[in-house]
């Protein structure tokens, strides 16, 4: 699959215009560098959203960003599983609370070792319908500052957002379209967690878990897309990856996890290599409580 990569200015030019609310982002606007985010610090509608913890944010944090709480919005569900989506309402109040508007452009970065949960937050905002406007920030704080960004200790005084949710309907799978799909042409299942608990090795077995994975799933873990120090590999390498669990120019990508979290990466990640894309937010989690589900060592 072949992706062309036009300039991130003329992007978010092309949308700054009006309030939008549904669609998902383009390889051009989901993850943004450094040096990009460094020129547009001051941008009217940006909001950057830090993700970590609190000593860390209080350490230097990039001008301008606030720090999620992410327990507002991964939270436990409804249903009795770890982790589920939110109902629309609850998130547009979360994310008012941050200044995040429909016309809102949110990038989200990591303070240290907190990727699956950026990415969490991301794929929330693009099940909300404002993924077209929202992006990851090509590694963490430390990246940033070796770059030449600055950070400060100031957190920044924000002004309430209102917020107008268009809920996608192609962003999250149940458990009916997974167990229905697994051989279905066309359709790819994906393990993102790493290869010792898709294969059920014992040591990453979690209390309440089946061990192993999803019966006909491929496996790309989502640690496996970033170099060393954290950034993404090339796009030809990422999808040397893909290609190598099965998937096809044009498959539909379905990303599952333990709790749906891991999975949130390898989502936003697939979605940027242009790949149609949905999270199973059940995972094994959910996948687990059902005996008669088959699940392969």
């Amino acid at each position: 699959m072949f992706v062309r990569f036009a300039p991130l200015a003329l992007f978010f030019a092309a949308v700054a215009a009006a309030a939008t609310c549904g669609g998902h982002g383009t390889p051009e606007s989901m993850i943004v560098s450094p040096k990009w985010l460094a020129g547009h610090l001051h941008d009217p509608n940006l909001v950057i959203l830090a993700v970590g913890d609190q000593k860390d944010y209080d350490a230097g944090h990039i001008p301008g960003s606030q720090l999620v709480n992410y327990k507002e919005i991964g939270e436990a569900g409804p249903t009795g599983l770890i982790l589920e989506l939110s109902p629309m309402p609850r998130l547009a109040e979360v994310f008012g609370k941050y200044g995040v508007t429909n016309s809102s452009r949110v990038v989200v970065y990591r303070l240290k070792d907190w990727l699956t949960q950026s990415a969490r937050v991301l794929m929330t905002l693009d099940a909300m319908g404002l993924g077209e406007n929202a992006a990851l920030l090509d590694g963490n704080v430390e990246i940033w500052k070796e770059e030449g960004g600055a950070v400060t200790t100031e957190a920044p005084t924000v002004k309430a957002g209102k917020i107008d949710p268009c809920p996608q309907d192609d962003v999250i799978a149940n458990l009916a379209f997974v167990r229905d799909n697994r051989h279905t042409p066309g359709v790819r299942i994906l393990d993102a967690r790493s290869p010792e608990a898709y294969s059920g090795d014992p040591k990453s077995v979690r209390p309440g878990f089946r061990a192993g994975h999803i019966e006909g799933a491929g496996n790309v873990h989502y640690e496996s897309l970033l170099n060393p120090k954290g950034k993404l590999l090339p796009v030809a390498d990422m999808q040397a990856k893909f290609a190598a669990a099965g998937v096809k120019p044009g498959d539909r990508v379905v990303a599952y996890c333990f709790i749906g979290q891991q999975a949130s990466a390898l989502y936003w990640f697939s979605r940027y290599l242009g790949y149609d894309t949905r999270l199973y937010d059940g995972s094994m989690d959910e996948w687990s409580k059902h005996e008669e589900l088959p699940v392969v060592k």
